[in-house]
């Protein structure tokens, strides 16, 4: 059964049923949609759990003696610092799976036969957003059991873990955001995929992988301004300092910060792209 009869079977048993909760069983039944899309080709979901560790293995190896330069933060290790850098690697190549999908669905005409079935079109877009949050979830989870297994404890403890899944989720929703608002945009893959390399520069010209006290010039001042050093800063402390509220109060605020912008962008794509089909 496809997703589209999946969705309208869910419309034709749900018809007395209120509309917010049929609309929600649609997105839901789009969701899994996209996770199996995901899990179903290794291409998708393999970039995005070893590059990120085999940068990690990388950096710590060159920068292993820096934990010991006055004003490093004090840690286990330099991969317990870079955790959440992993983590904001693996987030970028899941959320940009949400606009590339989005495009190839454009291109393929699915997108259409979506809009002219009898499915909230809402479901259409929360679907997709769904399906990279949840891609992003599991990935972090991944990320942080093998850096643990490799002596890269969270201090924070199990509720670290589950917020540091929390805030992957709200941030892959910002991220993938941006990316969908370029598919709906254009109906292009490749225009869609031309714009997330721009995602890994920012996350390299950010706090993720050095802390800004240390840098200089314009590459400290890049750094203390770039959007994923807010969210990867207090993300670190509840890696290497142990539990806050705080911290994860200005982790996940800015990530739905970026979410809101971004979202609001996608939508607004959206409402036009529905104008148009």
């Amino acid at each position: 059964m496809t997703a589209v009869q999946s969705a309208q079977r869910a419309q034709s048993v749900s018809r007395n049923r209120p509309r917010l909760l049929v609309g929600l069983e649609q997105a839901w039944v789009l969701t899994v949609r996209s996770v199996f899309a995901t899990v179903r080709k290794t291409d998708r979901w393999a970039p995005g759990l070893i590059f990120p560790l085999a940068m990690a293995a990388v950096y710590s190896s060159q920068f292993a003696r820096t934990t010991g330069l006055p004003g490093f933060p004090e840690v286990d290790s330099f991969l317990q610092f870079i955790l959440p850098a992993t983590i904001l690697q693996g987030i970028a190549f899941s959320a940009s799976n949400a606009g590339t999908d989005m495009a190839a669905d454009i291109e393929t005409g699915f997108f259409d036969r979506l809009v002219v079935s009898p499915v909230a079109r809402q479901s259409i877009f929360v679907g997709r957003v769904g399906g990279s949050a949840a891609a992003a979830g599991f990935q972090a989870g991944a990320h942080m059991a093998i850096f643990f297994l490799l002596g890269a404890p969270i201090e924070s403890g199990p509720a670290g873990a589950l917020a540091l899944i929390l805030i992957s989720v709200v941030l892959s929703v910002g991220i993938s955001g941006f990316g969908l608002a370029v598919a709906l945009r254009t109906g292009s893959s490749e225009a869609t995929q031309a714009m997330f390399p721009l995602f890994f520069m920012l996350v390299f010209v950010s706090s993720a992988f050095f802390p800004t006290e240390l840098m200089k010039g314009w590459y400290q001042t890049a750094a203390e301004n770039n959007p994923f050093s807010l969210v990867v800063n207090p993300t670190r402390q509840l890696v290497i300092s142990g539990w806050s509220w705080g911290d994860l109060s200005a982790a996940v605020g800015y990530s739905l910060l970026i979410a809101v912008v971004s979202l609001g962008l996608a939508y607004g794509a959206y409402v036009q792209r529905l104008k148009r089909s």
